[in-house]
């Protein structure tokens, strides 16, 4: 036996944190300050872009607002292609975590100190290229910390999913407060010194991670490196052109960015299946994957309007008065994040307890829609309610019931991932899954060009009720699933 496999192995059978190997709790804080930066900024970039100039914001149009904000969202995810190709051919999953985190970094201070359109372009860019980077393979390196059938597997990304929620609690919570008291360059500021604790606090365990992180699992041949080179020579190149003659700009960016994103998914299901690395039980699997990753688009298509629509309701509709106190518009982010924390320990002892007879991931899937479609058209009640007339508790309500949906399908959906990958399509197939994600965040912009704060119902009730009908339409496709995933639950 090496060195290396014995290592792992010790690695794997490691019980010290919560009964869960060590190297989970440096995962679990890296991810923690990264969602800290993530949401803290995500959670004032759409009003710092549709606030007026003498505001402090940029003045743009709100629809156009939205949609970047969800185009952006869209390209992180779209940037997991890049980051976890780049892990699996070039460097392997931990280099890549770790120079993305200071790409991430140096976004953030891009915001901060760069005014202008300027500022938010290079600053959006950099944030999305290195969380990309660091999404994708920080799921990989949470999957090598368990062996493929091991009960704990689902528990432990439900843990490692906690720690992205502290982070995105606290992110917009402190980023809010410096927004609304003194100014939005602030906040971006405090994003990027988050960023800068997430990294040393990752070098205090990096070398306990398993060796295999370190090497890509395969490597490109040296004589094809140019070929890399090239391809993302030319796609910078026409990303310019298509900027600089205006084919793509504001306006459609969700659109160009959703497109994108499914195309890439395409191709990466066509790769993986066709592929010779690929035998029969792992071709199989990838089929099973499709309906799995259509559910997870219809998701994040509507989750993620809590950075969009809800954040533009919050302005408008919501009732944020707390004693007298008017509490930031984006802390009704909060209410999601606070809800996954005081949840996902519940749910994580309730996939370890009932160990294989817990519910299948194609059936908790099918439920997430289902919950989340409910909590659309909870708010048909309060769709006739004046400006800043819709009960706070009452939309912390419908927050708790996104939630319990996204516990069902977000983490479950990455360990998912990570079983049902091909071994060598490992940090790929994490990428698809977050493709899903980027195809839905980008969608969550378009459909929120359609909300009328003078006239929600049409929306509540289309957007709310098309889910619940998409989610029992998936539930009906879990056995054939289950066929296609040979053993995998």
């Amino acid at each position: 036996m090496s060195s290396s496999t014995s290592t792992t192995e010790a690695v794997r059978s490691d019980t010290r944190f919560f009964g869960h190997p060590l190297p989970l709790m440096q995962l679990f804080s890296l991810e923690l300050w990264e969602r800290f930066s993530y949401y803290g900024m995500n959670g004032i970039l759409a009003i710092y872009l549709y606030f007026s100039v003498t505001d402090g914001g940029m003045g743009m149009e709100q629809g156009t607002a939205v949609g970047i904000v969800g185009a952006y969202g869209g390209a992180v995810f779209l940037a997991t292609i890049l980051g976890a190709w780049i892990a699996d051919r070039l460097a392997g999953a931990e280099k890549v975590l770790f120079y993305s985190a200071i790409i991430i970094m140096i976004g953030h201070i891009c915001l901060a100190f760069i005014p202008g359109f300027g500022g938010v372009a290079v600053g959006l860019i950099l944030v999305a290229l290195g969380s990309g980077g660091l999404k994708a393979n920080a799921s990989a390196l949470v999957g090598e910390l368990y062996e493929e059938k091991d009960p704990r597997r689902d528990a432990g990304f439900t843990i490692f999913y906690m720690g992205v929620n502290i982070g995105a609690l606290l992110g917009p919570l402190l980023t809010g407060l410096l927004q609304k008291n003194i100014g939005f360059h602030y906040g971006f500021g405090a994003a990027a010194v988050g960023m800068a604790l997430g990294l040393i606090i990752y070098l205090t365990g990096r070398k306990s991670l398993p060796p295999e992180s370190r090497v890509a699992v395969n490597p490109l041949p040296k004589n094809k490196l140019y070929l890399f080179i090239v391809a993302v020579v030319v796609v910078i190149l026409l990303a310019v052109i298509l900027w600089m003659t205006k084919i793509v700009n504001a306006e459609n960016l969700d659109w160009w960015i959703a497109g994108i994103s499914a195309g890439a998914a395409a191709c990466y299901f066509i790769v993986m299946y066709t592929s010779p690395q690929t035998n029969s039980d792992e071709r199989s699997r990838v089929l099973a994957f499709i309906p799995f990753f259509l559910t997870v688009v219809v998701f994040w298509s509507m989750y993620q309007q809590i950075f969009g629509v809800l954040t533009v309701y919050s302005d408008t509709q919501l009732n944020r008065s707390i004693f007298g106190w008017e509490m930031p518009i984006n802390w009704i982010q909060l209410i999601p994040a606070f809800f996954v924390i005081v949840f996902a320990p519940l749910f994580a002892t309730m996939w370890m307890k009932l160990g294989p007879k817990q519910i299948s991931t194609p059936v908790k899937a099918g439920l997430s829609l289902v919950l989340i479609g409910i909590g659309f058209l909870m708010f048909l009640p309060f769709a006739e309610a004046g400006p800043n007339e819709t009960p706070l508790l009452w939309v912390a309500l419908t927050l708790a019931v996104f939630v319990f949906g996204e516990l069902l399908i977000s983490p479950v959906g990455l360990s998912f991932s990570t079983k049902v990958a091909p071994k060598v399509f490992q940090s790929q197939m994490i990428a698809v899954f977050f493709l899903a994600s980027g195809v839905g965040t980008a969608l969550s912009g378009v459909l929120g060009g359609y909300f009328d704060a003078g006239n929600q119902a049409p929306y509540w009730l289309s957007v709310g009720g098309s889910s619940v009908v998409l989610g029992l339409l998936a539930l009906t496709l879990t056995k054939p699933m289950l066929g296609l995933l040979r053993g995998i639950r």
